[in-house]
C-alpha cells in the first residue's frame, strides 16, 4: 500500500455519495468505490455469486445468470441475519480489491467510497471520513423515486443502515447535500484543497 492519505466517503442510503465522488473526480482525484468493486464480483458464474447462491438459493438469480438485485434487496432489508451473512462474504472480497487498487492509485490522496463504512474494516486504515448528509424526508423521497419502492421499504432500508448521529459521530468532514449542486461544488472544491495541503504535512 503507498503512504498517501485515504479518505473515506459514506453516508446513508441515497444521501448523493455519487454526485460528491463524480465531483472530486471531476478534480482528477482517483475514486475507488466499494459498490462498483462489489458489482463487479458478482458476475454469472463468478465464485462470488456461487458462493452466495449457496447460502441464498437460486431464488436470487435472474433468468440470464445475473443477480436479482430487488430480490436480494428484499430479502436482507427484511432479515437482519441474512444482510450480515451476506457481509461477510463480501466485506473479505471487497478489502482485497480495494488494496490493490490502493497500489496502482495516484495524486496526492484517494477517496475510498464505502456506503457502510461504520461497518466496515476499511474504516482501520482510512486517515479522514467524509460524511455526506441529508434529511431523512429526502432520502426516502429519493429512493422511492430511484428505485421505484414503497416508502415502508425505503424506510426499511434506512433503518437497516447505521443512524443519522452514529454516522455524523465519526466524521472529520461533513457536506449537506440536498439539492443544491453549486453549494457541493463550492463544498467539494474547499475540501480537494484541504485534502491536498494535509497530504504533504
Amino acid at each position: 500500500m503507498n503512504s498517501n492519505l485515504y479518505i473515506g466517503l459514506s453516508g446513508g442510503i441515497a444521501s448523493g455519495k455519487t454526485i460528491i465522488s463524480d465531483e472530486f473526480s471531476s478534480l482528477g482525484v482517483d475514486i475507488i468505490d466499494t459498490d462498483i468493486i462489489a458489482r463487479k464480483l458478482i458476475f454469472p458464474g463468478s465464485e462470488t455469486l456461487n458462493e452466495i447462491v449457496s447460502v441464498f438459493g437460486e431464488v436470487i438469480l435472474l433468468s440470464d445468470g445475473n443477480l436479482d438485485r430487488k430480490m436480494m434487496r428484499q430479502i436482507i432489508f427484511n432479515e437482519k441475519d441474512k444482510k450480515i451473512t451476506l457481509e461477510r462474504i463480501m466485506h473479505p472480497k471487497i478489502q482485497k480489491e480495494v488494496h490493490s487498487k490502493i497500489v496502482s492509485a495516484s495524486g496526492p490522496y484517494q477517496i475510498i467510497v464505502v456506503p457502510l463504512l461504520i461497518q466496515s474494516p476499511i474504516l482501520d486504515f482510512i486517515h479522514r471520513v467524509l460524511i455526506i448528509d441529508c434529511d431523512e424526508k429526502i432520502q426516502i423521497n429519493r429512493l422511492i423515486n430511484r428505485d421505484n419502492i414503497t416508502e415502508k421499504l425505503a424506510k426499511k432500508m434506512i433503518e437497516s443502515q447505521s443512524t443519522r448521529e452514529e454516522r455524523l459521530a465519526i466524521a472529520d468532514d461533513i457536506i449537506l447535500n440536498e439539492g443544491n449542486i453549486e453549494e457541493i461544488k463550492y463544498e467539494v472544491k474547499k475540501l480537494n484543497d484541504f485534502y491536498i495541503k494535509i497530504s504533504s504535512s
